[in-house]
């Protein structure tokens, strides 16, 4: 038996490798598969086998893709319907894989077609438990992506049964293995752990205590951030089929002229520049925006762009390729290419650029005080609320393209997130909104929070 996790931070998505006897199953893999070929290949194994949790809302699943490649079969837990072929799975189905044994456990309340994955080892004891969106380290699914066919109260009443009956029933030794960690949107607050056991999370998950039914249903509907637009849609994609991401990168991998960049521009293509935040802040082309590949690139891409926009990418050369691929696993499949020579092309060509000033805690410590400047805070709501400036505006970044227009351009912004990253994506939106006095705040709230100026908040001290 080998198994293996295969973490992508920049997602927080975990998917699952699988194998026994040459046999191989992959659990939610992504759009991008090459990993689990090259693995399956290093293992001298063939994927027999691809386990769905759900149709999965926050990245699109590399399932379809890896499915034709292969010839394995698509696997889904009861009441699925999709558009291309899968096996619908009865709950307690078992499928045999190599001398191991996985047992669907129907697991309705994030979905209704979410199922858990159990596996029984070759003695035919419980090993495991692929928990998908349903059970995470320290928290549950959220259970309001279904608006308009199911509402998350019923929805919370089905996953309240899933966990006590399915899930809790489980020897407390078996290990938890959830499809997202920390930072992920697909649940409230997920621990920072990638896995767990049934018997720590008994203990620990707050979901997992003991409380009543209709307790349950409010304290999981309460205080959800409302989920990204793009969410429904990557959803849906899941569920219908998609392009074949090869034919998106061959699309996107094309080298383009100033000329021929510019062009696309003018046509209503939106410019994603995918260089770090210290490196595009010293010169950019207009109207770009910055989603750096050091970050949360592709999740902060698709909640602030329909994922439907055509795109053209500004990338450091040699991270072309990466740049697309991650912007393929949200859904993006109108990449018309990226400009060669990447924006050092564009300043040598004597083309006018662009440049956002950053200024470190003491420089905004000055400005705070001795000018009329405006402070920006674009973290979440809950961040906001635990700690902040007494005089700064909350404008979180995931709502920023709809709420920028209650802004005043003529006013000068300081923009801070809590460490830096958040803060030059909303820059680079506010100037390419036309905003010009805007300046970041280098290190963000982790280092405006030691200065003595005046805050409040949930947090006692601003220490």
């Amino acid at each position: 038996m080998f198994i293996q996790q295969l973490y992508t931070n920049c997602l927080a998505q975990a998917a699952y490798y699988i194998e026994s006897e040459g046999e191989a199953a992959i659990i939610d893999p992504l759009r991008d598969y090459d990993a689990y070929l090259q693995l399956a290949q290093s293992h001298h194994a063939n994927i027999k086998y691809i386990f769905e949790t759900h149709f999965h809302a926050d990245f699109v699943s590399g399932h379809i893709d890896l499915a034709n490649k292969t010839g394995a079969k698509i696997i889904y837990g009861p009441t699925t319907q999709t558009a291309y072929p899968v096996h619908v799975a009865t709950d307690g189905e078992e499928i045999k894989l190599g001398k191991l044994t996985i047992q669907v456990l129907h697991t309705p309340g994030h979905t209704p077609e979410s199922s858990c994955f159990l596996l029984l080892d070759e003695m035919g004891k419980a090993h495991c438990v692929f928990t998908g969106d349903t059970l995470f380290v320290g928290d549950v699914g959220r259970p309001d992506l279904l608006d308009g066919v199911m509402t998350k109260e019923e929805l919370a009443g089905m996953m309240y049964d899933s966990l006590r009956n399915k899930l809790m029933t489980l020897p407390d030794e078996v290990i938890v293995y959830p499809a997202h960690g920390a930072g992920s949107a697909c649940g409230k607050n997920i621990g920072k752990e990638t896995f767990s056991t049934i018997g720590e999370q008994k203990e620990n998950n707050y979901a997992l205590q003991s409380m009543s039914k209709e307790a349950f249903i409010k304290t999981l509907t309460e205080g959800i951030h409302p989920a990204p637009a793009y969410f429904f849609k990557d959803a849906k994609l899941n569920k219908q089929g998609y392009t074949p991401i090869e034919q998106i990168i061959e699309n996107g991998l094309i080298p383009l002229s100033i000329e021929a960049f510019e062009k696309y521009t003018h046509d209503g293509c939106t410019i994603v520049d995918t260089r770090i935040p210290d490196v595009f802040e010293q010169g950019f082309i207009p109207g770009a925006l910055n989603f750096g590949l050091n970050g949360q690139y592709a999740i902060w891409a698709a909640t602030l762009l329909d994922i439907q926009t055509p795109l053209v990418i500004v990338a450091d050369e040699g991270k072309e390729r990466e740049s697309i691929e991650r912007l393929t696993r949200v859904g993006f499949e109108h990449i018309k290419g990226y400009l060669k020579g990447s924006f050092d092309a564009w300043k040598e060509s004597g083309k006018r650029y662009d440049m956002i000033i950053s200024i470190d805690d003491e420089e905004f410590a000055l400005d705070v005080k001795n000018t009329a400047v405006k402070v920006l805070d674009v973290r979440k709501p809950g961040e906001f609320a635990g700690l902040h400036m007494k005089t700064a505006l909350n404008f979180p970044l995931d709502t920023l393209t709809k709420d920028y227009s209650n802004l005043d351009k003529n006013e000068e912004y300081l923009v801070h997130c809590a460490g830096g990253y958040r803060s030059m994506i909303a820059a680079s939106f506010l100037k390419s909104k036309g905003f010009t006095l805007v300046k970041n705040v280098y290190g963000g709230f982790a280092n405006i929070r030691n200065l003595n100026l005046e805050f409040e908040g949930t947090t006692n001290s601003a220490n």
